[in-house]
């Protein structure tokens, strides 16, 4: 059975370089058109050519031959294809390589279709994150509840507001039990673009301000619950308790939406779902 799925994938990946070669013509790649030629497209030895790689290599690749090949003979034979994120990542998969991070990591502009579903949700705080944790999206819920246009911009961010300042963190019960949750779950995304300079400047500058963050991103735990329940101290109403959980939104761009619920039937939970309904 997976020799028989093995066997599919190399057929897949030879067909996808063939069409995506003969896609090209030369001019397309800075090279004379010269004779008419008796296929179209780039010839195999002009792609290896150009990406730098050995034409015997990148034509056992084509033929769908079990070799291994490194991410950058990946990218280089991307690069000349002129393969799009989206086809480069594809590649990638077909080749049995892990695939690359996509551009999609900092997305910072919401679809009218997800700005919809957020308001939608009227009562239940939900918010839209993007890779590296910023908040780029929020309802009227998530307002009352995070403060989110309470905050400059550049502090919108999930860990930044967990541990950059108190202002979230001082509300949240248990907070010495969640913050490790929440961080280990970070760090799962932060290995898809680990040398990505927004992620790691974020890093760097929670290190700078929080010894908490410091010690426990130095745990390297991975495995954080992308859904439990939390509490928070509300002005005026007390501790309320919320379910949580996190759905992806969009896998290319990286967009997740995360997702609170009171819970149901408590009298504090009821009050602040009444505060929500009358907010602006």
């Amino acid at each position: 059975m997976i020799e028989s799925r093995l066997d599919r994938t190399r057929v897949e990946l030879a067909d996808f370089l063939r069409r995506r070669r003969e896609s090209l013509s030369p001019l397309d790649v800075g090279l004379p058109s010269g004779k008419r030629r008796r296929t179209p497209g780039l010839r195999r030895e002009e792609v290896a050519a150009l990406a730098g790689v050995g034409i015997t290599w990148y034509t056992w690749l084509e033929q769908g031959r079990t070799i291994k090949v490194s991410a950058a003979f990946l990218d280089n034979v991307a690069r000349v294809l002129k393969l799009d994120e989206v086809e480069r990542r594809h590649l990638f998969l077909l080749a049995h390589q892990r695939p690359p991070p996509m551009a999609g990591h900092a997305w910072c502009e919401l679809s009218p279709l997800v700005r919809r579903l957020l308001d939608d949700l009227t009562l239940r705080p939900a918010f839209i994150l993007n890779l590296r944790w910023d908040v780029i999206g929020w309802n009227v819920a998530a307002q009352q509840l995070f403060g989110f246009a309470d905050r400059n911009p550049s502090e919108r961010n999930m860990l930044w507001m967990l541990f950059g300042d108190d202002r979230l963190s001082g509300r949240m019960l248990d907070w010495t039990a969640q913050a490790p949750q929440v961080l280990a779950s970070f760090r799962r995304d932060f290995a898809q673009a680990p040398e990505d300079a927004a992620m790691l400047s974020l890093v760097e500058s929670l290190e700078a301000v929080s010894p908490a963050f410091t010690m426990l991103w130095r745990r390297h735990d991975v495995h954080g619950k992308c859904e439990g329940r939390r509490s928070f101290l509300l002005d005026g109403i007390g501790p309320v308790t919320f379910d949580h959980s996190s759905f992806i939104v969009d896998a290319e761009k990286h967009l997740r939406l995360v997702y609170y619920a009171a819970v149901a039937d408590h009298p504090r939970s009821v009050a602040f779902e009444e505060i929500v309904a009358t907010a602006p």
